[in-house]
């Protein structure tokens, strides 16, 4: 079973606001697995458009990474990041085939 993840971008207006929203949001991720493989470093726009930060979250499943995001827990945390920012969020699986040079 192929892993899912998060893939957001955010531009915040309030910080503090932003602040509670990442307190609020780690029991729905702990619950379901998720880890954070980026999380607002450094980056540098090649091409389109950007935004100040970034990050991608890794789940355990495709599905765990769906039902995060739609369970009460992550809904109501999310609820404080609402007002507090803009924000760009797919959700995607993860590809286990073949790659370039055959690894």
């Amino acid at each position: 079973m192929s892993k899912g993840y998060w893939i957001g971008r955010v531009s915040i207006s309030d910080s503090e606001a932003y602040k509670r929203y990442t307190e609020a949001n780690a029991k729905a991720f702990a619950d379901y697995g998720a880890r954070f493989l980026v999380r607002a470093g450094p980056s540098e726009l090649l091409e389109g458009d950007a935004r100040e930060r970034n990050v991608v979250i890794e789940f355990p499943t495709y599905q765990a990474a769906l039902d995060c995001w739609h369970s009460a827990d992550y809904q109501a945390a999310r609820t404080l990041r609402k007002d507090a920012s803009l924000i760009d969020l797919v959700v995607v699986e993860g590809y286990d085939g073949p790659q370039p040079g055959g690894g």
